[in-house]
């Protein structure tokens, strides 16, 4: 089963990038990555279903992150981050195959890791 461990967090300044990376996702789950702020509920970030196919994105990323996955690893490219990307990142992996509007969906993702922080100074 899977084991997701992220790593790659970090701080940086407005406007610059991070990676993120997530090794024990499985090459057979959906997978995604999450973000829970200080005193906000943890959302949906990106997401790749178990069949491959289009990536799903939170109107807030959508292009300046870009979410990809390679053998059972998924990852994570930020770019332009701001102030209010910072957060705790999470990789998430699921059996169930995901679709435009259920990708975000805590309940869909059994096997979660512990996080990895992004911090973004203006």
């Amino acid at each position: 089963q899977p084991q997701p461990v992220e790593s790659g967090g970090g701080t940086v300044q407005a406007g610059g990038s991070l990676r993120l990376s997530c090794t024990g996702t499985g090459n057979t789950f959906s997978a995604a990555w999450f973000r829970q702020g200080p005193g906000k509920e943890r959302e949906g970030v990106a997401a790749i279903g178990r069949l491959y196919g289009a990536p799903h994105y939170a109107d807030s990323v959508q292009g300046r992150f870009i979410i990809s996955r390679g053998g059972d690893a998924l990852y994570l490219q930020m770019n332009n981050l701001q102030p209010d990307d910072s957060a705790m990142y999470y990789c998430a992996a699921g059996y169930p195959d995901i679709s435009p509007g259920t990708w975000y969906r805590l309940g869909k993702y059994a096997y979660w890791g512990h996080g990895t922080q992004v911090t973004v100074s203006p």
